[in-house]
């Protein structure tokens, strides 16, 4: 799609925000700096300094598909930094090392008390352990990621859309204060991975840099602003068929 039409689809969809749940405080998040971020993307094998086979995610068996394609990274995007297909989900996404289900499927013990916006979702929650029906508190959740180049400071945004690196249960650092450090060791203490369209825009100068270092914060939904990130939206909720 020619990049003058996805502009005006992003502009024309700036003010639909992912759904939130009614009466979501607002919560002033912590803003974590001087993080290395890594490169992964839907698609990628395992192995190369990858751990997953990333067909799939931590809440969607079925990534890949719903995605609609591998979002090879190999090439660098212009703006508005979409793979050359039209995804059938946001390009726009990223993880962090914190799943709220076990690897059993199970919610992670204690997972309503240290996920700060869970007390929102309460009515949601009470319908999942009534029907069966798995619901994530971290997936499709909006950060804001920055990084300074040269002089500039440069800004998108994302969705969460699958766990790791490496680690799954650092509740401490991600939901913790701003000096709080990822346990994870490899890759130089990476704190996050990030899609190509977000390393593009945020002119990352490689896939695996300790020099790439990102600021990051959980925001809400409404205070996405336009943007390429809000062309497709995620709301796909967990898919364990």
């Amino acid at each position: 799609m020619h990049s003058a039409t996805l502009l005006a689809l992003a502009l024309a969809a700036g003010t639909n925000a992912l759904p939130a749940a009614r009466g979501t405080p607002t919560i002033r998040y912590p803003v974590h700096a001087n993080v290395v971020a890594t490169v992964f993307w839907v698609g990628e094998p395992k192995g190369n300094g990858s751990s997953e086979d990333n067909a799939l995610s931590a809440w969607d068996d079925r990534w890949l598909q719903h995605y609609g394609g591998v979002d090879d990274p190999r090439k660098r995007r212009p703006y508005p930094y979409f793979p050359p297909f039209r995804p059938h989900e946001n390009p726009f996404y990223l993880d962090l090392p914190y799943n709220d289900f076990d690897d059993h499927g199970n919610p992670r013990p204690g997972r309503t008390k240290v996920i700060p916006w869970a007390p929102a979702y309460a009515t949601a929650l009470a319908a999942s352990k009534r029907t069966g029906r798995p619901f994530s508190l971290m997936k499709n959740r909006w950060v804001k990621i920055s990084r300074h180049v040269g002089k500039r400071t440069l800004v998108c945004y994302g969705q969460i859309e699958d766990a790791g690196p490496y680690v799954y249960d650092d509740a401490a650092y991600v939901f913790g204060t701003e000096g709080q450090r990822p346990k994870n060791t490899r890759a130089s203490h990476a704190g996050l991975d990030v899609s190509p369209a977000i390393r593009d825009c945020l002119h990352f100068p490689g896939l695996n840099d300790a020099r790439t270092k990102v600021r990051w914060q959980f925001v809400e939904a409404r205070a996405v602003p336009p943007g390429p990130w809000r062309i497709v939206v995620t709301t796909r909720q967990v898919y364990w068929p």
